[in-house]
């Protein structure tokens, strides 16, 4: 698939994006235009900031347009040149692997330690800070979520979160289950253990990441922090141009 690169994040880009069609028809949901460039490059800008040099994507649906457009090494003002890496989905298998299953994938190809984030999540102040990845490192926890106040599209949320930081596998309406996930998150190479697939996944299997995380969290393997910065989970055609009618940067 790859050669060796041992990325240092990776970013999902490989959903069909069916909610944001026919926006999505001719062009991958993270390749959509947010604020004057694609959706996939505030989460890739602030990783470069953060000194994330070395980035994974995976893609499938119409996933020969994000190398097309961003190469193999790019150069943005101010920022550090960024080597990117590909994990095409969609060309080796002839669909996306879901989360976990693209994650694993990848897996060969990834630092130890490792963000992950949605390409097609806008959280334009997000850092992605050194001093996390070593605090994350020293831990005994396998994940490390960023958690947002349930937001109007999902009441309901994902998990709780303890006064110490552990993340809760708490059922949907939950009075506790406050938080979304993100879907920004660090994590290590050894929390996919648990998900039965070789790395490298050379069966293509898809695999979603939920499951992973809630097991992990019975566990007591899963911490997390609230992020209260400005956040959108693109989802619809109304939620985009939303963002891009607002003045909020």
């Amino acid at each position: 698939m790859l050669s060796p690169f041992d990325a240092q994040a990776m970013v999902l880009a490989a959903g069909r994006g069916e909610r944001m069609r026919p926006l999505t028809d001719l062009a991958p949901k993270p390749m959509l235009q947010v604020r004057g460039q694609p959706l996939m490059q505030w989460p890739m800008q602030a990783l470069a900031r953060g000194g994330c040099v070395r980035q994974l994507v995976n893609t499938a649906w119409l996933g020969e347009q994000i190398p097309a457009h961003f190469g193999k090494c790019i150069t943005w003002a101010g920022l550090p040149e960024v080597e990117i890496a590909y994990s095409h989905e969609g060309q080796d298998f002839g669909h996306a692997l879901e989360t976990a299953g693209g994650i694993v994938r990848a897996l060969p190809h990834l630092a130890e330690v490792f963000w992950v984030v949605a390409g097609d999540v806008f959280a334009p102040d997000f850092v992605f800070a050194p001093e996390s990845v070593r605090r994350f490192a020293a831990s005994t926890a396998l994940a490390h979520l960023w958690l947002v106040p349930n937001p109007a599209h999902n009441p309901g949320g994902d998990f709780g979160l303890s006064p110490t930081g552990q993340v809760l596998n708490l059922p949907k309406g939950a009075e506790a289950c406050q938080y979304t996930f993100s879907t920004i998150a660090l994590y290590k190479k050894s929390f996919f253990a648990a998900s039965g697939l070789p790395p490298g996944n050379p069966e293509g299997i898809a695999l979603a990441l939920a499951p992973l995380l809630r097991d992990a969290m019975d566990r007591g393997q899963v911490t997390g922090e609230v992020y209260a910065g400005a956040w959108a989970d693109v989802g619809t055609p109304e939620r985009l141009a939303q963002l891009n009618a607002s003045d909020v940067t």
